[in-house]
């Protein structure tokens, strides 16, 4: 034993020498591919697939845009029963995000993202023969929760495969981060393609297919979830939260419900129903983050709220989406209904926003670790206001290229800016253990802000649409469109005022010799946030296997 004990101290150190020794090497080859994967082509389509998971809802909302008034026509739909067919994706999907994020990151990740994408075609197969009006909004419904039980895995995986902050990951998120946006635009689009040539019917067989061939590639792209998973027990169910499932679930589902049925309600706002669903459901969401400060295994850690950066970033991307949504859905509604316009005309009116916004997130792929995000996000949220002025002014016999399309560049540079830059420091914010419950995070306030969004502007528009009394510069057709589109003017003016509360750096940079990342004003590490328990045990255990054992 006295001789072995010798060999003990240089064992230790030359563990812990060896560490941060792979760490720099690890940092430095910045562009390897990670190593889940066998080829530049499987992480392709690895990220392709997880941009999917994020697109889904953003393709059927971007195809109802244009298709609306022809599947009212044909279904003999009310108004409020054409509102709840992109409703209730919203609804559905926002109300189930952390219940699937904390799933996925208990239980596993890949079984959970490859169902979601065949179940996602499934239902829209099955939208596509509704008879009904009830049918196709209660399988819009069950869109959306495939759209909420896939995007947290998704998010989950990329995070956990790019961990290190890093050029590659940038790239990989700047693609993920481009599913919003374009998810709407090409789903506008390849919904105007298909009504014209068959129906509205097609354009839910479209994305069927579009989803069936993604969940087929997710099976051979998608990596084997290799962090930890729990069993399925007592402790696990524990662990759970399941009050505060509950209490988010019912309390998002019945604030959104609110928001949707408010206008359409046979007194408005008035109705006792609304009225009840809004009270019981504002409780129960205030009621969940009291909980979550209490009990010992929270679905979301309240203390990531205390991070300045994070509470801002979402701040600002809430007052981007509360803008984005509204101007895009009502100018695409002012073409077909003001300038008589087909739905393939108005998704050819669109294109340039999905040809600018690929070239925008890889132009944030290039630069987020170069350019102080700071200043990124403040030429987001001007960007979002300038766009939004521009279409505020149109007018009836307003030229396309004068006003809109400048508009729809600006638009969608706002997007994507803001979007990439939120999501890559809230899932730098969280460890590998969690990445999942991040993305859920990031989601459900992303979906939250678009249904409060709308429904503001839905009611503005009827509002101005039964007394219209704005100035004379506006025919009072034009005008409730108009008022819209002035509140998200005001929506996108507020978050430029809030970007001088940041204090953030750059992102994913190379990490400097000290260890910590090119981040600026003395902002932790993308790294050290991630840092867990579990890694610490790993390297106490490494150390203590170089130890020898006594007897």
């Amino acid at each position: 034993m006295e001789k072995n004990a010798p060999s003990s101290p240089p064992s230790a150190n030359e563990a812990d020498e060896k560490a941060p020794s792979e760490s720099r090497h690890t940092v430095d080859s910045h562009n390897a591919r990670p190593a889940c994967f066998n080829s530049t082509i499987q992480e392709i389509l690895f990220v392709l697939t997880a941009t999917m998971a994020i697109a889904m809802g953003s393709f059927i909302a971007g195809s109802v845009t244009v298709t609306s008034s022809f599947i009212g026509k044909d279904l003999d739909m009310s108004t409020a029963e054409i509102t709840w067919i992109s409703s209730a994706v919203s609804l559905s999907s926002g109300a189930f995000l952390l219940f699937f994020g904390k799933v996925a990151d208990l239980f596993g990740r890949k079984i959970l993202f490859v169902g979601s994408l065949f179940i996602f075609a499934v239902f829209a197969l099955g939208a596509g023969f509704s008879k009904s009006a009830i049918t196709l909004d209660v399988l819009s419904g069950f869109m959306g929760l495939s759209c909420a039980s896939a995007v947290p895995p998704a998010v989950g995986l990329l995070g956990i495969i790019y961990e290190k902050p890093s050029k590659r990951k940038n790239y990989a998120f700047a693609c993920f981060s481009a599913g919003n946006p374009l998810g709407f635009v090409f789903g506008t689009i390849f919904g105007g393609i298909a009504m014209d040539l068959f129906g509205w019917r097609a354009s839910y067989w479209l994305f069927a297919i579009i989803f069936l061939v993604f969940a087929i590639i997710g099976v051979w792209t998608i990596p084997k979830d290799f962090t930890p998973r729990g069993p399925l027990n007592l402790e696990s169910l524990k662990r759970f939260d399941m009050v505060g499932v509950v209490a988010i679930i019912f309390g998002i589902g019945m604030f959104s419900a609110a928001l949707s049925l408010g206008e359409t309600a046979p007194q408005g706002w008035k109705t006792g129903y609304v009225l009840a669903l809004l009270i019981v459901g504002l409780s129960l969401v205030i009621g969940f983050v009291f909980w979550e400060l209490w009990v010992e295994y929270p679905l979301v850690p309240m203390g990531i709220w205390k991070d300045r950066n994070f509470s801002v970033c979402l701040a600002i991307l809430v007052l981007g989406f509360m803008a984005f949504t509204p101007g895009a859905f009502f100018i695409s509604l002012y073409f077909q209904d003001v300038w008589h316009l087909s739905a393939l005309e108005v998704a050819v009116r669109l294109l340039p926003m999905a040809i600018w916004g690929m070239i925008v997130n890889l132009l944030a792929g290039l630069v987020l670790h170069r350019i102080s995000n700071k200043l990124l996000m403040l030429i987001a949220t001007v960007s979002y206001t300038g766009a939004c002025l521009l279409l505020a002014v149109n007018r009836h016999n307003t030229s396309y290229w004068s006003l809109c399309f400048p508009a729809f560049i600006l638009l969608v540079t706002g997007a994507d800016l803001e979007f990439n830059v939120a999501n890559m420091y809230v899932m730098s914010s969280m460890p590998p253990s969690q990445q999942s419950i991040a993305g859920g995070i990031f989601q459900t306030v992303a979906k939250l802000s678009m249904t409060i969004g709308f429904g503001i502007a839905t009611a503005v528009f009827n509002a101005v649409q039964k007394d219209p009394q704005m100035s004379n510069y506006w025919d009072k057709t034009t005008q409730p469109y108009a008022a819209t589109l002035w509140m998200s003017v005001a929506c996108s003016m507020l978050s430029v005022l809030l970007v001088p509360l940041l204090t953030l750096g750059t992102q994913g940079g190379k990490e400097k010799g000290d260890g910590t990342s090119s981040t600026d004003d003395g902002q932790r590490s993308v790294e050290d946030v991630q840092v867990s328990g579990e890694e610490k045990a790993q390297a106490e255990a490494m150390v203590a296997q170089a130890l020898p054992t006594e007897g």
